[in-house]
């Protein structure tokens, strides 16, 4: 293994990059940080150790941010950027067998995780010094954190082996692992999270909640910060998530090695088929499933005098901005937010009108995170990487009407996939009719969050000549604010005060809006309307840098 030449050609291509270089200084410098302020500073001896577990909670809760963060975005370019530099022929015609390239690739784009673990064993030593925590512990989250690079990474290989572009690599990747760390813990959670109910479902949804990371980092630090009830159980989480890893891993690992062969190299091109015209009555029940607003066919109008002409090049362009996806994406996002409004009001253990309102705030903040940077992050830096920005300026059209065609286009499929969410607070409504102000004040603040991420991306997407860097950075930015933050809220006491907390939590809209319905953990805060008045501000910034850029570009040709 160690002769592989891949590992070496994937660790140094990691490792010499600049961003590699910051988290390697950041790391030990933040966790280093961290120890110092919870360090002891007179003689006397802390006997349960716990200024020492607040510190692995926060330490722990820290390092498995990072390595959702960072060990998926290498694997998921690898493969795919092989394939569009040419270079995977030349591998796949090598006398390397496809197991040893991909295992080659796996452990150079897992190296760079496992050298940010090793990079916080001198604070966790310092940690362990401090006393009241054991070795067992530390081994046990560190296993923890190996097995979640292995399970990310080979995840990232199998998506990147499949994807078009690294963009999209890194959308599906980011999207898979929301979905495995954070979607999985709602049936849980909507079931009530009591292990003494018995039956199939409970059993289902607890196994279900153990694919995700954070019920086993919980379980291993003892934490019920966050609230255990649809967390942690009775259950080894661990064990569980232990079993669960591994499994998905070798999966994963099977799957890409069965992908990985000269045949993922050809494109076929779909086959001409001379079809009869249906008949009327199929017509019109065809077009009566699309209410006869969008044509089953996918046949597109012309454009109106009116129309901006750069929204409808980018709306017919994209795979979700022809009407007949945007309809299903749509009805897709209805139906869930009614059926997770359905189940949580009919269940016997849910705890009412605040674990609705979390359940609902969590998914509409999810899609507005995985979204708004897969439709935003490349509206400029596409068009640079591609060339298309020069042809867009030899047009009679304004950098005002290219730019506002774009946002718009954005702003279409984003609206319609939050407006597809409402209906479910009308059902909190009618449940409980006096929550009709707090769920006014809830939407803007998701208003907020919707426009502040389609500003971030479009201004990080002028920054960037690379799509897939543009993306990358804007989850990094989204996932920090919206989740990091929180990390905050865990330590409160330990090192942190409650004032400091609240002030780091109002910039989180997240934050702002779970304590607008009095959610478990958060209703102590009074967070607005500061998030809002930050929020604006921030999406000030953002526009101001988006036109500054845009007229540096526009000036440079």
């Amino acid at each position: 293994m160690m002769t592989n030449p891949i590992i070496r050609r994937e660790a140094i291509n990691t490792f010499r990059s600049w961003r590699a270089v910051l988290l390697q200084v950041a790391t030990p410098l933040v966790l280093g940080t961290l120890i110092g302020l919870r360090w002891p500073s007179d003689a006397r001896v802390d006997v349960d150790g716990q200024a020492a577990k607040d510190v692995l909670r926060v330490f722990g809760y820290g390092l498995m941010a990072c390595v959702m963060l960072v060990a998926p975005v290498y694997a998921a370019t690898s493969i795919v950027k092989e394939r569009i530099r040419g270079t995977l022929a030349l591998l796949l015609n090598s006398p390397m067998k496809p197991w040893s390239i991909f295992l080659g690739k796996l452990v150079g784009v897992s190296s760079f995780g496992v050298v940010i673990i090793v990079l916080s064993v001198p604070a966790a030593a310092a940690c362990f010094a401090m006393g009241g925590v054991s070795v067992t512990a530390f081994a046990s989250m560190y296993l923890l954190l190996l097995l979640m690079i292995i399970q990310y990474a080979s995840l990232g290989l199998l998506i990147s082996g499949r994807a078009g572009s690294p963009e999209s690599a890194i959308r599906l990747t980011y999207g898979a692992i929301l979905l495995m760390a954070v979607i999985t813990l709602v049936p849980y959670r909507l079931v009530g999270g009591s292990v003494t109910t018995a039956g199939f479902v409970t059993d289902l949804t607890d196994w279900l909640r153990c694919i995700s990371p954070i019920p086993a980092m919980m379980d291993l630090l003892g934490d019920q910060s966050l609230g255990p009830q649809g967390l942690v159980a009775a259950t080894s989480s661990f064990a569980r998530y232990s079993v669960t890893a591994s499994l998905s891993s070798i999966v994963f690992i099977m799957l890409a090695i069965l992908r990985l062969n000269t045949h993922m190299l050809d494109r076929s091109r779909a086959v001409a088929v001379v079809r009869k015209p249906p008949s009327r009555a199929r017509e019109v029940i065809r077009k009566a499933m699309y209410l006869w607003v969008f044509d089953p066919a996918r046949r597109s109008g012309l454009i109106g005098p009116w129309t901006n002409p750069v929204m409808v090049k980018e709306q017919r362009c994209r795979k979700f901005g022809r009407g007949n996806w945007m309809t299903r994406l749509v009805a897709a996002c209805l139906l869930i937010s009614l059926l997770l409004m359905l189940v949580a009001a009919t269940s016997s253990t849910s705890a009412g009108v605040p674990t609705m309102g979390g359940i609902m705030i969590l998914l509409q903040v999810s899609l507005i995170v995985l979204l708004t940077p897969s439709l935003a992050a490349g509206l400029i830096s596409g068009e640079r990487e591609s060339g298309g920005w020069q042809l867009l300026q030899m047009t009679p059209m304004s950098s005002f009407t290219i730019v506002a065609g774009k946002l718009l286009s954005v702003v279409i499929t984003l609206s319609l996939v939050l407006l597809a969410t409402l209906p479910a607070y009308a059902v909190l409504i009618y449940i409980d009719p006096g929550q009709w102000q707090i769920a006014s004040q809830v939407l803007i603040s998701l208003a907020l969050v919707s426009v502040f991420s389609l500003l971030l991306s479009a201004s990080v997407s002028s920054l960037c000549t690379n799509t897939a860097a543009a993306t990358t950075i804007t989850y990094v930015i989204l996932l920090l604010t919206c989740g990091g933050t929180i990390l905050f809220r865990i330590a409160e006491g330990s090192p942190f005060s409650h004032g400091l907390v609240e002030r780091i939590l109002v910039v989180n809209p997240v934050a702002a809006a779970l304590t607008l319905i009095e959610a478990p953990a958060f209703k102590e805060y009074d967070l607005l309307p500061g998030n809002w008045i930050i929020m604006a501000a921030l999406c000030l910034l953002c526009f101001a840098v988006l036109n500054i850029q845009v007229w540096r570009l526009t000036r440079s040709r």
